[in-house]
Protein backbone atom coordinates (compact mmCIF):
# COMPACT_ATOMS: atom_id res chain seq x y z
CA UNK A 1 0.00 0.00 0.00
CA UNK A 2 1.26 3.42 -1.14
CA UNK A 3 0.22 6.98 0.70
CA UNK A 4 -0.81 8.58 -2.86
CA UNK A 5 -0.92 12.29 -2.55
CA UNK A 6 -5.38 11.73 -3.21
CA UNK A 7 -4.73 9.33 -0.22
CA UNK A 8 -3.16 11.76 2.11
CA UNK A 9 -5.33 14.71 0.98
CA UNK A 10 -8.27 12.15 2.21
CA UNK A 11 -6.76 11.10 5.40
CA UNK A 12 -6.36 14.64 6.40
CA UNK A 13 -9.40 16.02 5.66
CA UNK A 14 -11.16 13.14 7.46
CA UNK A 15 -8.65 13.28 10.66
CA UNK A 16 -10.11 17.19 10.20
CA UNK A 17 -13.26 16.36 10.23
CA UNK A 18 -12.88 14.17 13.20
CA UNK A 19 -13.35 10.94 12.62
CA UNK A 20 -11.85 8.01 14.24
CA UNK A 21 -8.86 6.49 13.12
CA UNK A 22 -10.42 3.05 12.53
CA UNK A 23 -13.13 4.55 10.65
CA UNK A 24 -10.16 6.51 8.35
CA UNK A 25 -8.59 3.09 7.62
CA UNK A 26 -11.97 1.26 6.80
CA UNK A 27 -12.62 4.38 4.38
CA UNK A 28 -9.37 3.96 3.00
CA UNK A 29 -8.39 0.02 3.50
CA UNK A 30 -5.42 0.22 5.62
CA UNK A 31 -5.25 -0.69 9.49
CA UNK A 32 -5.76 2.01 12.23
CA UNK A 33 -1.94 1.91 13.66
CA UNK A 34 -1.54 2.71 9.38
CA UNK A 35 -3.55 5.94 9.64
CA UNK A 36 -2.33 6.83 12.97
CA UNK A 37 1.52 6.09 11.84
CA UNK A 38 1.09 8.42 8.94
CA UNK A 39 -1.28 10.98 10.94
CA UNK A 40 2.07 11.37 13.29
CA UNK A 41 4.16 11.68 10.23
CA UNK A 42 2.16 14.22 8.68
CA UNK A 43 2.32 16.20 12.02
CA UNK A 44 -1.32 16.08 12.05
CA UNK A 45 -2.95 17.43 15.35
CA UNK A 46 -2.97 15.22 18.20
CA UNK A 47 -6.56 13.72 18.77
CA UNK A 48 -8.21 13.55 22.46
CA UNK A 49 -8.64 10.68 24.35
CA UNK A 50 -11.41 8.15 23.50
CA UNK A 51 -11.90 7.71 27.55
CA UNK A 52 -14.10 10.07 28.21
CA UNK A 53 -13.11 11.01 32.00
CA UNK A 54 -15.46 13.14 34.37
CA UNK A 55 -13.74 16.40 35.29
CA UNK A 56 -13.42 16.61 38.62
CA UNK A 57 -13.35 20.00 41.05
CA UNK A 58 -9.81 20.20 41.71
CA UNK A 59 -8.80 19.44 45.15
CA UNK A 60 -6.90 21.40 47.69
CA UNK A 61 -2.99 20.03 48.07
CA UNK A 62 -3.49 17.45 50.97
CA UNK A 63 -1.81 18.08 54.43
CA UNK A 64 1.42 15.57 54.96
CA UNK A 65 0.73 13.54 58.43
CA UNK A 66 3.28 11.96 60.28
CA UNK A 67 2.37 8.50 61.29
CA UNK A 68 3.05 7.51 64.55
CA UNK A 69 3.85 4.06 65.58
CA UNK A 70 1.44 2.64 68.42
CA UNK A 71 3.06 0.59 70.76
CA UNK A 72 1.93 -3.17 71.38
CA UNK A 73 -0.24 -3.75 74.38
CA UNK A 74 1.36 -5.48 77.18
CA UNK A 75 1.12 -8.79 77.62
CA UNK A 76 -1.53 -9.98 80.18
CA UNK A 77 0.48 -11.90 82.78
CA UNK A 78 -1.37 -14.84 84.43
CA UNK A 79 -1.01 -16.36 87.45
CA UNK A 80 1.46 -19.41 87.20
CA UNK A 81 2.47 -19.06 84.02
CA UNK A 82 5.93 -17.99 83.35
CA UNK A 83 7.00 -16.65 79.34
CA UNK A 84 9.26 -17.88 77.71
CA UNK A 85 12.63 -16.54 77.00
CA UNK A 86 12.39 -15.06 73.30
CA UNK A 87 15.96 -15.42 71.30
CA UNK A 88 17.72 -12.70 70.68
CA UNK A 89 16.44 -10.55 67.58
CA UNK A 90 19.05 -10.22 64.53
CA UNK A 91 18.70 -8.21 61.57
CA UNK A 92 20.99 -8.19 58.75
CA UNK A 93 21.83 -4.98 59.55
CA UNK A 94 22.56 -5.28 63.17
CA UNK A 95 25.16 -8.73 62.93
CA UNK A 96 28.50 -8.00 64.72
CA UNK A 97 31.55 -9.78 64.08
CA UNK A 98 31.40 -13.06 62.21
CA UNK A 99 28.86 -14.55 59.50
CA UNK A 100 25.74 -15.41 61.01
CA UNK A 101 22.89 -17.47 59.83
CA UNK A 102 20.60 -15.29 57.93
CA UNK A 103 16.76 -18.01 58.37
CA UNK A 104 14.03 -16.35 58.54
CA UNK A 105 12.16 -17.84 61.84
CA UNK A 106 8.60 -16.71 62.24
CA UNK A 107 6.04 -14.34 60.72
CA UNK A 108 7.88 -11.03 60.11
CA UNK A 109 4.63 -8.88 60.80
CA UNK A 110 5.36 -10.08 64.61
CA UNK A 111 7.48 -8.63 67.14
CA UNK A 112 9.08 -12.26 68.12
CA UNK A 113 10.20 -12.80 64.34
CA UNK A 114 13.50 -13.13 63.97
CA UNK A 115 16.80 -14.57 62.30
CA UNK A 116 18.90 -17.92 63.17
CA UNK A 117 22.10 -16.24 64.18
CA UNK A 118 23.91 -19.67 64.26
CA UNK A 119 27.48 -19.06 62.73
CA UNK A 120 26.90 -19.28 58.65
CA UNK A 121 28.71 -21.46 56.47
CA UNK A 122 31.35 -20.06 54.76
CA UNK A 123 30.32 -18.74 51.27
CA UNK A 124 26.65 -19.40 52.67
CA UNK A 125 24.22 -16.91 53.71
CA UNK A 126 23.13 -20.16 56.34
CA UNK A 127 24.21 -22.28 58.66
CA UNK A 128 24.88 -25.83 58.57
CA UNK A 129 21.39 -27.02 59.41
CA UNK A 130 19.44 -24.30 57.17
CA UNK A 131 21.58 -24.87 54.49
CA UNK A 132 20.79 -28.69 54.19
CA UNK A 133 17.11 -27.62 53.89
CA UNK A 134 17.71 -24.68 51.87
CA UNK A 135 20.19 -26.42 49.20
CA UNK A 136 18.36 -29.75 48.33
CA UNK A 137 20.54 -31.88 45.72
CA UNK A 138 18.71 -34.28 43.43
CA UNK A 139 20.65 -37.71 43.14
CA UNK A 140 20.85 -39.27 40.03
CA UNK A 141 19.14 -42.28 40.31
CA UNK A 142 16.05 -40.16 41.49
CA UNK A 143 16.67 -37.64 38.54
CA UNK A 144 16.73 -40.47 35.85
CA UNK A 145 13.85 -42.16 37.28
CA UNK A 146 11.70 -39.23 36.78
Amino acid sequence: MTWTPERIDELTRLWGDGHSASAIGKRLGVSKNAVVGKAHRLNLPARPSPIRREARPAQPARKRTTVLAVPAPAAVAQPGLREEPRPPMIRPRERTGGRQCQWPIGDPAKPDFHFCGAEAEPGRPYCREHCAVAYVVKSRDKANAA
